[in-house]
């Protein structure tokens, strides 16, 4: 008998973050000093896994990608090793592991970026074609980012459709996250055909904006929740399998192929509690693939999300704020406590 599928594997995007802390901007040509420098992992696989990890329910978590034979790829596979993921797939390639070097003005803390797009630009969907695994999920962020699954394919329209389609006929459930682009023809070039072999789309409010061509917002800034809907509905209509999960910085959306949808608003954090913002988005789709492994309802899964997207602000990096769930279920309860007075 085989046994039951439990756990998530994560696909795509790693890197690092090397973080400095600078006494001012420069003009060009001119010297500033590093006053404070660290690193921290980054991109969707990292950030994703970790955070589950930290929650401390003992899920089975695993690691796809490519790093490089250099001294941050070591960083990158020590660090997963350390909270107990898997790293059987995730290989090392020629090419050096992709980085950023973040500068952040310790004036203004405004930060500048410098991005090495190294490995993860040569990830090959032949990392998961020959995967065999008994985790549940399989979750492959971001697309957009991962060029070699954007090249057209004769039967599906493009790679990434043929490599989601293989996955559910090996009996995976995938889930899909994407980085926002200015492109939304690209876009939607890469992401339609790939919906119809998609079980769970975990996007922000930006990325589906691109894919429906409407807008999400209202005149004043504010999230618009009748176009919301309407354009979670479309991405159903586009193919999506299960649940379409649309997040912002106010709170988030869900629909399920039952018809049940909802919004749930965020946790509010007082200014001064925020360390920064690195990774919530990640940290949010933490949660929110946790209740779905767990087959847990929309409402408890968008509250996990929005709580674990809380806790990450108390961190200048994407990990660091990440709590055990019984810690963010103390929370939840509490503001619901509050809330209901």
């Amino acid at each position: 008998m085989t046994p039951p599928r439990y756990g998530i594997l994560a696909a795509g995007t790693l890197l690092v973050d090397h973080v400095h802390l600078i006494d001012d901007w420069p003009e060009q040509g001119r010297l500033a000093t590093i006053l404070h420098s660290e690193s921290a992992t980054g991109g969707a696989v990292p950030n994703v896994l970790r955070t589950l990890a930290r929650m401390k329910t003992g899920l089975p978590l695993a690691a796809a990608g490519l790093v490089g034979d250099d001294l941050d790829g070591e960083f990158i596979r020590q660090c997963l090793l350390e909270d107990d993921i898997d790293c059987r797939w995730l290989q090392t390639a020629a090419l050096p592991t992709s980085m950023t070097q973040v500068m952040t003005n310790h004036r203004n803390g405004q930060r500048t970026f410098f991005h090495a797009h190294g490995c993860n630009a040569a990830f090959d969907p032949q990392i998961l074609y020959g995967l065999h695994s008994q985790h549940r999920i399989v979750h492959l962020a971001y697309l957009l980012l991962l060029q070699q699954l954007e090249t057209a394919d004769p039967d599906y329209g493009v790679t990434a459709a043929r490599l989601f389609h293989q996955l559910q006929q090996k009996g995976y459930l995938t889930a899909l996250d994407l980085v926002s682009v200015d492109d939304p023809a690209r876009a939607q070039r890469v992401v339609l055909p790939t919906l119809p072999y998609v079980d769970y789309l975990i996007i922000n409010e930006l990325e589906a904006a691109t894919l429906t061509g409407q807008s999400l917002r209202t005149p004043d800034g504010t999230p618009d929740l009748i176009q919301i809907p309407h354009a979670a509905g479309k991405l159903l209509q586009q193919g999506v399998k299960q649940v379409v999960v649309i997040h912002c910085p106010e709170g988030a959306w869900a629909e399920n192929r039952q018809g049940e949808s909802l919004f749930i608003p965020s946790y509010w954090v007082e200014p001064q509690e925020i360390a920064g913002t690195v990774g919530a988005g990640d940290a949010f789709c933490a949660g929110v693939l946790y209740g779905l492994h767990q087959h847990w309802g929309l409402r408890e899964t968008l509250q996990l999300g929005n709580a674990c997207a809380r806790f990450n602000l108390r961190s200048t990096n994407a990990i660091d704020g990440a709590a055990p769930l019984g810690e963010l279920q103390a929370y939840i309860a509490a503001q619901a406590t509050d809330h209901n007075g």
